[in-house]
């Protein structure tokens, strides 16, 4: 058989993310409340325990593919498991999308709508999370974050401890060009910032706020 007639017959999707395997594959769940007809995110700060600590995220984590289906099951565990409730507590509105992160991440991003009726209904795990907190939809839609720009770039080499050098990539050796045996540059980085809430959001959680936020912008403005 010949090579092109195998890939046609692998239905290749234009969809799938090359290289995804390389990377550390997470979900969330961007979490939704209304309380007195009043639509809010419901954000956590991370325990000072737990990977990135202090930082303001939704409920989310990595795939398990052990105990998870799909991406949307990650979702779906990690938010029951962190705010302690349960899955008849979650109504998944839709996918948001998937964003993938210049520091080697991969977040699948889905949308529910928590039924609850108070936040006291909640039963966080303070393993994981120091605290919950909302923020109106509406602010995010009536504000704009603050956007800085940083830079990026790719190191053949690094100092070890003893202050040597550890080739990476061994520029020289394997015949590439010479320009390579130096930083360069991957490109800017856009980060993200609201500060006018109770805590800082930033980085990829403001990241997935605002690209939602944008498209309701776009149906309301219609």
């Amino acid at each position: 058989m010949k090579y092109t007639q195998i890939i046609s017959d692998l239905s290749l999707s234009q969809s799938e993310i090359i290289g995804r395997e390389k990377y550390l594959n997470s979900a969330v769940l961007i979490t939704v409340v209304e309380i007195n007809k009043e639509e809010f995110f419901l954000f956590q700060k991370r325990s000072k325990t737990v990977r990135q600590p202090g930082e303001v995220s939704f409920p989310g984590g990595h795939f398990d593919k052990i105990k998870d289906k799909d991406f949307l099951a990650t979702a779906i565990r990690e938010t029951c498991e962190e705010l302690g409730i349960t899955e008849d507590n979650i109504s998944v509105l839709g996918k948001l999308g998937t964003l993938v992160a210049p520091m080697g991440v991969i977040i699948e991003t889905f949308i529910g709508k928590l039924n609850i009726n108070s936040l006291d209904e909640l039963n966080i795990d303070l393993k994981e999370v120091e605290k919950i907190f909302l923020v109106p939809i509406k602010f995010f839609i009536e504000n704009e974050p603050l956007e800085f720009i940083t830079r990026l770039e790719l190191h053949p080499s690094i100092t070890d401890d003893t202050g040597g050098t550890e080739q990476l990539l061994p520029v020289k050796d394997l015949g590439l060009p010479d320009r390579y045996a130096l930083p360069w540059t991957r490109g800017k980085h856009r980060v993200l910032v609201y500060k006018n809430t109770e805590e800082i959001i930033w980085g990829i959680t403001a990241e997935l706020v605002y690209n939602l936020t944008k498209k309701l912008k776009a149906q309301i403005d219609k």
